[in-house]
């Protein structure tokens, strides 16, 4: 598996739970998007190991407001 293709399960999988996490406040199309947003911020990042953790926890703080 690509390292492309291994990032994108990863999002993939944090949005998931992302969405389960703050289903009771937002939809799944707004996880989406704020998960899109975050990950965009990383583009120029040319070392991508730590993508997905990095875009998990920047994506809940916006999510759940901070």
């Amino acid at each position: 598996m690509s390292i492309d293709r291994e990032e994108d399960a990863a999002i993939q999988r944090v949005t998931e739970q992302l969405t389960i996490s703050f289903l009771d406040r937002h939809t799944p199309a707004e996880v989406e998007a704020a998960v899109a947003e975050v990950r965009s911020s990383f583009n120029d990042v040319p070392i991508r190991t730590h993508i997905p953790v990095l875009v998990d926890r920047k994506a809940c703080r916006i999510l759940a407001g901070g």
